[in-house]
């Protein structure tokens, strides 16, 4: 096939959406599809022009107000049209579409080219945490558009599959992550790399994310006093500073990646993960199949990834408390935690970015099948065919 992919986000930021594309591009690239990937410019000069074979097609962008290193593609709709009819795939994949994913399903809508929109990020939710709520409603509408207009929506979960179809979103399907069973893996696990964050022999409780509002993790403060522990932080973001003034006694290590990141997961007693707007969660399933435990937020991705007193513990969100006091119970009990990590390391076999790929296809091969009318968008273009 010949596929575009509109990225909302790319490399070089490393994030939940630029993963899931890079496996999928790498499933692509090994059936011999043609790819194109369309996603907003950067200022990095060493940013690849090809990744899997696919080339890579930069729109002129700027960065998003307080969070530099994620970039907003600018332009109309005119200008993705046109590079989709010169391109003239047989599918347009819309990666966690909000701004150039938008232009893009108008784009392809009136050029007549199937797409398939990956339900990836719950942007509204997001306008609380930044404290503009008012916008909230202004989202869901953008969101709303975009999937009406999509030939299918897939949804990683099944709290967004059905958060999806309770706002009357049609033609929703499910489609969830793969996980790297061979890179994530128990045998990573690296005495010389906990002693150097733990130098006392602690036992380690681990998180892995963007450090920014909508991860929580200023939430962890709760577990700083838990004797016989250090807290530790993988990864980098807009928050890093705020969040070492306000944990001073935790490690941070900044951004990880791969084989690092794959010792450093290998290397938790306990995942935490304290984000309540998390549409799947790649880092639970990564930490699981290293063979460590999860005490995650019981909203969202996580509700299907952990199974309470057997994987793991979820807890309401916002309750705090309760965080606490499963982290007390896993970190106070070596038997249990040893049996949590065994159960949580065998949930994730066999889910395979090869097999979660050809599903990809499979959905592909259904709407260049199917003939079907989307449903129309409440939004209004000018027109130039701008989004108003």
């Amino acid at each position: 096939m010949r596929i575009a992919i509109v990225a909302e986000s790319f490399l070089p930021l490393m994030n939940g959406v630029t993963h899931s594309i890079l496996r999928v591009l790498e499933h692509l690239q090994e059936r011999g599809d043609e790819v194109l990937v369309i996603a907003p410019s950067t200022q990095d000069t060493e940013a690849p022009t090809e990744v899997s074979g696919a080339h890579v097609h930069r729109l002129p962008s700027v960065p998003l107000a307080g969070y530099a290193n994620v970039r907003v593609a600018m332009g109309g709709v005119y200008r993705v049209k046109r590079i989709l009819a010169d391109y003239a795939p047989d599918v347009v994949h819309l990666a966690s579409p909000f701004v150039l994913g938008w232009r893009a399903a108008q784009a392809a809508h009136q050029l007549g080219i199937p797409t398939i929109a990956i339900y990836q990020t719950e942007v509204p939710a997001y306008a609380g945490r930044y404290g503009v709520p008012f916008l909230e409603n202004w989202a869901w509408n953008r969101v709303e558009n975009i999937h009406l207009l999509a030939s299918r929506t897939l949804a990683p979960s099944s709290f967004a599959l059905n958060q999806l179809r309770g706002r009357g979103i049609p033609r929703v399907e499910m489609w969830r992550r793969g996980v790297d069973t061979q890179r994530f893996s128990p045998e990573k696990r690296d005495a010389g790399w906990r002693a150097a964050v733990a130098p006392a022999g602690e036992r380690i409780i681990g998180y892995v994310g963007r450090l920014a509002v909508e991860k929580q993790v200023q939430d962890l403060a709760v577990l700083a006093d838990v004797p016989g522990t250090r807290l530790v932080i993988v990864g980098d973001g807009p928050q890093r500073q705020a969040l070492q003034d306000a944990l001073p006694d935790a490690a941070f290590t900044g951004f990880l990646g791969g084989e690092e990141l794959a010792r450093a997961v290998a290397s938790f007693d306990l995942f935490v993960h304290p984000g309540e707007f998390e549409t799947f969660c790649q880092t639970i399933q990564e930490a699981m199949a290293s063979g460590v435990p999860v005490v995650a937020t019981g909203r969202g991705g996580p509700l299907d990834l952990v199974e309470n007193s057997r994987t793991g513990w979820l807890y309401e969100p916002g309750d705090l408390g309760a965080l606490r006091s499963h982290v007390m119970d896993l970190m106070g009990d070596d038997a249990k935690r040893r049996a949590f990590a065994a159960a949580a390391h065998a949930s994730v076999q066999g889910r395979t970015w090869s097999a979660l790929g050809a599903e990809l296809v499979q959905h592909y091969q259904a709407v260049l099948a199917a003939d079907i009318p989307p449903t129309r968008p409440t939004a209004t273009t000018n027109p130039q065919g701008v989004a108003l």
